[in-house]
């Protein structure tokens, strides 16, 4: 496996991965994960015999990102790196892609001091909140979206 940045070329099949993994993620079209990759502080992928089986896309602070989630860990974090979406490949899961994915991310920000995401409780997402907290992630605060989904926001401290 080989995890590297996320190149425009990437976003036809990342926009695939991204919505077969709805509702764990919002869907996306082409000019929307773009915008994405654009604003973002950190965007990675996934290699598996040379196709990307997945992807991340993190933002930092005082990015223009409108997200209820974003906007909810910025109200109450300074320093941090916020992972929007992960999603990887049916025909790939449960092989330690997204564990290598969140361990490129956290070596990319040594020195921030928080990564924070947040987990579907409705529709509840089992999987994700026992990866998460497999990890080192705690919940520190739920929210009830205005999308219709109640999330558990995450927050792993790096210090």
């Amino acid at each position: 496996m080989n995890i590297r940045p996320l190149h425009l070329d990437d976003l036809p099949t990342v926009v695939q991965l991204n919505n077969a993994a709805v509702p764990a993620v919002s869907e996306a079209d082409l000019a929307r994960m773009q915008m994405l990759v654009e604003q973002s502080h950190l965007s990675l992928v996934a290699e598996q015999d040379g196709d990307v089986v997945g992807f991340c896309i993190n933002f930092g602070p005082g990015a223009d990102y409108g997200s209820v989630n974003y906007v909810w860990f910025c109200e109450r974090y300074d320093e941090f790196v916020y992972l929007d979406r992960i999603a990887v490949a049916e025909s790939a899961r449960n092989l330690g892609i997204g564990a290598a994915l969140y361990a490129a991310v956290e070596q990319h920000i040594v020195g921030t001091p928080w990564l924070l995401c947040e987990v579907n409780l409705r529709p509840r997402n089992d999987g994700s909140l026992r990866f998460h907290d497999r990890i080192g992630f705690v919940e520190v605060g739920q929210q009830e979206t205005n999308y219709g989904i109640l999330v558990s926001m995450l927050a792993k401290d790096l210090r």
